[in-house]
């Protein structure tokens, strides 16, 4: 059994017909697309597809900012700037 991470799922074939209504009814939330009941594929509209990447990017300046936070560290004065 495989699990599915949307709450909407067609098959290929009616995503292929009702494409936009498909969207519409997806609320802006991802899509499963099915192949013989197994999940092929995720449709995810542009605006969820972009809070997805900002949401990585933050994760990953985080990750940056806890890693550099054990150092090493250099010091420097004012004057040398």
């Amino acid at each position: 059994m495989h699990t599915i991470w949307a709450n909407l799922t067609v098959s290929v074939a009616e995503l292929q017909h009702n494409f936009m209504d498909i969207l519409a009814q997806a609320d802006n939330a991802p899509i499963a697309v099915l192949n013989h009941n197994h999940p092929e594929a995720y449709v995810l509209p542009a605006a969820y597809y972009e809070r997805l990447i900002a949401c990585l990017e933050d994760l990953e300046d985080a990750r940056l900012v806890r890693e550099r936070g054990q150092g090493p560290f250099i010091e420097v004065s004012l004057d040398d700037l």
